[in-house]
């Protein structure tokens, strides 16, 4: 862990979080600066989730909501006026949308980067749509580990977007950091997880003033070589794996095969943290099952209650 706290002191001084901010004050944002946007805070396989019958999904089928998008974050750099986004999902056509609305950049069809947790259905997938079938893209940075580099470059049909060019893949290193504008300062942090394909990374997003930290899966905090309440005191948001509620959720399946942190038990683990340290924390990643995705459950309340938050789309954070 003491490698990787220096590595987050050193990289960058970052601005406490005002003692006097509002909840919505925190969110305003300006056009200038640097700029995160919450693209969407759905687990993979989105919400209603295909084949499930079960009342969270019933009536999505007849009445679908539009907030409902995959997780992924968007950045904005205003002053170069370049778009960053954080895991391309199945609804990345929308979130690119949504970002450019955002960003003022409305000439733009494309983002300027795309950075990749791992290889799984809703963090990667969204790339099909820079084919030649779709967006037709060109030279589209996309930064990567090297396993998944590898992986998109010997597998179909990520492997046909490398050779007509209309991705180039950099390849990243673990707790290196990447100067991406003058503004913006990106650094992987492995974490383990379900690695079939590739690695699996969260990110530090460091803006001028601000950083943030985004980890939207990880198998649990305690399997991990770094304390997580430890790295939530260097920064000042943390977008945190909240995919099941507790293990009621889960129901039949054998949560070793899917394994996350419970929002009960990050909850408990982070009890301790002073009301400032909780503020940081915004819940991501939510199962089609999770209640949290439910504004006025009794979950929301008494996730809200105990002083944390809930990523929702189009949320926004100065960096």
């Amino acid at each position: 862990m003491k490698s990787l706290f220096i590595l987050l002191l050193s990289i960058c001084l970052s601005s406490p979080v005002d003692a006097q901010n509002s909840k919505n004050k925190e969110k305003e944002t300006s056009d200038k600066g640097v700029t995160l946007i919450v693209l969407g805070n759905v687990q993979d396989a989105g919400s209603p989730q295909a084949g499930c019958k079960k009342s969270c999904c019933a009536d999505l089928w007849k009445h679908p909501k539009q907030d409902r998008k995959i997780t992924s974050l968007g950045v904005i750099d205003h002053d170069l006026q370049k778009n960053y986004i954080f895991d391309a999902s199945p609804d990345f056509p929308q979130q690119v949308q949504l970002l450019q609305q955002q960003s003022g950049s409305l000439d733009k069809t494309t983002p300027d980067g795309i950075f990749i947790t791992h290889a799984h259905i809703g963090h990667y997938t969204g790339l099909m749509f820079l084919g030649r079938e779709a967006m037709n893209s060109k030279n589209i940075p996309v930064y990567a580990m090297p396993r998944l580099k590898k992986y998109f470059e010997n597998n179909g049909p990520w492997s046909q977007l490398t050779h007509l060019k209309n991705i180039s893949i950099q390849e990243m290193q673990n707790e290196v950091p990447l100067q991406i504008t003058a503004h913006l300062r990106v650094t992987p942090i492995q974490v383990p997880h379900r690695d079939e394909y590739s690695e699996t990374v969260g990110y530090l997003i460091q803006g001028p003033h601000k950083k943030a930290l985004f980890i939207p899966d990880i198998d649990k905090w305690g399997t991990w070589k770094h304390n997580i309440t430890d790295l939530i005191r260097t920064v000042d948001y943390a977008f945190l794996d909240a995919t099941f509620y507790d293990a009621e959720e889960v129901g039949f399946r054998d949560i070793a095969e899917i394994p996350h942190p419970f929002v009960t038990e990050s909850m408990e683990l982070f009890r301790s943290l002073p009301a400032l340290e909780k503020k940081k924390i915004h819940f991501i990643h939510l199962n089609h099952t999770n209640k949290l995705l439910i504004p006025d459950s009794q979950q929301t309340q008494t996730v809200l209650a105990n002083g944390f938050n809930i990523a929702r789309l189009g949320d926004k954070v100065e960096l």
